[in-house]
């Protein structure tokens, strides 16, 4: 069981707003956890076991198709938690949640947290702020899939996961972003090479890195920055 003197000690954005108080009612039961890729947090149409609040790498929430064809919703790193269907008084969801970057966090059992959201309204209230953001998130989700061209979606993607890893190089696989990005490996191909092309990015093996942000987000225009932004203004 981890030691936590106040909630401002964790990486985690959610705990380290937090209050004392409410703090209190989740450090009894909270268990300091690794994280390795492709860890399963939730499973899809099955009761929610933990709710994770990470502190470093990412997760990613994915929905599949009748087909048996997948494509992430959302992600969340260290700026929240899982765990939506059990904050909004449910206990499950129709979505798979795995992490995608190999990180640690903390994680509470479903019935601990509904426990401690019983007895808080103010743990409560925070809780749904981080479920309104990811919310907007998924809405511009939407709005590139839809809208988007794949250069563009590749690189929201990867400010994203940027802003969630901390970090300019990530490592990724062709097949990995076909999946995330719902598109079949050479349109990922070719998406790589026109960012690279502009020098946005340096794409080798496994690995990509970030080489001009701003480029990036001009590339996006509108499809990346309101869910950062309401976050911004929510948690700053």
């Amino acid at each position: 069981m981890p030691e936590h003197s106040s909630s401002a000690n964790s990486a985690n954005i959610l705990l380290s707003h937090m209050s004392a108080e409410d703090f209190s009612l989740l450090i009894p039961h909270l268990q300091a956890v690794e994280l390795p890729l492709r860890m399963h947090l939730e499973w899809a149409r099955r009761p929610v076991e933990y709710v994770y609040f990470l502190e470093r790498g990412i997760a990613s929430v994915v929905t599949r198709s009748t087909g048996g064809s997948n494509i992430e919703v959302g992600l969340v790193g260290r700026e929240g938690c899982t765990g939506f269907p059990v904050i909004l008084g449910t206990d499950q969801s129709p979505n798979d949640t795995f992490v995608q970057l190999a990180g640690s966090g903390q994680r509470i059992s479903a019935q601990n947290l509904s426990r401690a959201l019983n007895a808080s309204s103010t743990l409560l209230q925070l809780l749904l702020r981080h479920v309104h953001v990811f919310g907007i998130q998924v809405g511009s989700t939407a709005l590139a899939n839809g809208r988007g061209r794949i250069e563009e979606r590749l690189a929201r993607w990867l400010l994203m996961s940027q802003d969630r890893a901390n970090s300019d190089t990530m490592a990724m696989t062709h097949e990995f972003l076909s999946v995330m990005l719902g598109v079949r490996r050479p349109g990922v191909t070719d998406a790589l090479g026109s960012l690279s092309q502009l020098g946005l990015i340096r794409a080798a093996r496994g690995k990509v890195t970030i080489v001009d942000r701003d480029g990036l987000k001009a590339m996006c225009r509108d499809i990346y920055g309101a869910a950062e932004a309401e976050h911004l203004r929510l948690f700053r």
